[in-house]
């Protein structure tokens, strides 16, 4: 990719986040309620007006909304997000306790989804029997249609309470983290697998496998070394896309199996009408989401040459 082309899908990625941030911004201050108020006007605090007016001052509650964007913008900049009104806690700092917990699970969680819809999609392909294709190719539409929430309680009713296999209380670190990381694998998995299923079978129809195979390259040779190949771009487009599940996926998960991260931070903030901490997290996520796809847009013609000339062509 030319430095051009790459300066413009930076650009681009800039562009996203800053409308992001004014999309969050502009939904944030239109809700009814007052975070402040609704805190600190608790008779049990005992504050009086002229007390709660400061706070409301040192919040920027009274703050012209322009003025609020261009100081939360600024402060954004420079990596300050502001502090909590329900905790008085800066927000960066809320964020560097839970977003590591979270990256480990959304990890594991799409690094298992992988390995699922990769099983699923070769099984399909490679099974001689029509009726087993059919159903392994199936698998993924039925996944995808479960929600998470639905899928964690019955995991936690089948392999903890049933089988007693895996502990809901006292699980070990690796231990607690198995059921929420299939809980979102499998949703995750489904589109990984629909979309390699279909690319493998229409990458076999072309016809440099049928000349690969006249010259005596077995199925399974072709099938990992030019098949998989060829159609892998565009499950791997597909898997920039699915970050936003995934994080969603995280935020259901977390909540339902009491997991400390951006997901009960989500949760206790929208609880609470947290504009700072909300904000925060909604910037952080379209951030990671850019930045997820522009390496996959970088890394596509390391996979598909040809991806390299045609941006060539458009510059």
């Amino acid at each position: 990719m030319s430095g051009k082309a790459l300066l413009g899908r930076f650009g681009q990625a800039l562009i996203v986040v800053v409308l992001a941030f004014t999309l969050a911004f502009v939904l944030l201050q239109a809700l009814p309620g007052d975070a402040v108020l609704i805190k600190f006007e608790n008779p049990e605090l005992g504050l009086s007006p002229d007390q709660i007016a400061a706070i409301r001052a040192a919040y920027g509650a009274d703050t012209p909304w322009w003025q609020a964007y261009l100081h939360t913008l600024a402060g954004f900049v420079v990596g300050d997000f502001g502090y909590s009104i329900q905790s008085g806690t800066a927000v960066g700092a809320l964020l560097a306790e839970v977003v590591p917990q979270t990256v480990v699970l959304a990890g594991l969680a799409f690094a298992a989804a992988v390995v699922l819809a990769l099983a699923i999609a070769f099984a399909a392909t490679w099974t001689p029997l029509p009726w087993l294709r059919n159903a392994l190719a199936s698998l993924p539409s039925v996944f995808v249609s479960v929600p998470a929430f639905w899928l964690a309680m019955v995991l936690i009713q089948v392999f903890s309470f049933r089988l007693g296999w895996i502990k809901v209380v006292g699980a070990g670190p690796l231990e607690q983290l198995i059921l929420p990381v299939l809980t979102i694998a499998v949703p995750i998995s489904a589109p990984l697998a629909q979309i390699l299923v279909r690319s493998l079978e229409d990458v076999q129809r072309r016809p440099f496998v049928a000349v690969v195979r006249a010259r005596g390259a077995s199925r399974a040779w072709v099938l990992t070394h030019n098949v998989a190949r060829n159609a892998l771009l565009p499950t791997l487009t597909i898997a920039g896309v699915l970050f936003g599940e995934l994080v969603a996926g995280a935020v259901v998960t977390e909540t339902v199996f009491g997991r400390a991260g951006i997901g009960r931070l989500t949760e206790q903030a929208v609880a609470n009408h947290d504009v700072a901490v909300l904000q925060a997290i909604v910037v952080l996520s379209a951030a990671a989401f850019v930045a997820v796809n522009l390496l996959i847009d970088l890394v596509s013609p390391l996979i598909d040459p040809r991806l390299t000339t045609e941006v060539r062509l458009a510059a």
